[in-house]
């Protein structure tokens, strides 16, 4: 039996659950990055990155080239770029909305009403 679209969503979703792989992404979008960079970017240990590494690699989302001794990651496709930039628009208007609030919370406390 078939994976309902929204449990497939569901799982994408969780798979981007995680702080070094929303970083690794955010990385890639400026293009293709070997291990070295990406390691002197986010500042975790080198096991780590591997494990997220691998995690975004077998979802397909990211590949990855040697060049040598070095891997090399890289976007799979435009469409996790367009995502990443979406989430960022729609964290600066939740973001916006609770400055607004904060604004008329701070009003309220000097001038009750």
């Amino acid at each position: 039996m078939p994976v309902p679209l929204y449990e497939a969503k569901a799982e994408f979703f969780r798979m981007l659950g995680h702080p070094v792989r929303i970083r690794v992404l955010e990385l890639l979008q400026g293009g293709p990055m070997p291990v070295r960079d990406l390691l002197a970017a986010i500042e975790v240990e080198p096991s780590a990155l591997s494990q997220q590494l691998a995690v975004l690699r077998r979802s397909g989302i990211v590949t990855a080239a040697r060049e040598g001794s070095t891997v090399v990651y890289e976007l799979a496709g435009g469409d996790v770029a367009d995502l990443m930039r979406a989430a960022r628009r729609i964290l600066t208007e939740m973001l916006s909305g609770q400055n607004e609030l904060l604004a008329e919370l701070r009003k309220a406390e000097v001038a009750p009403e």
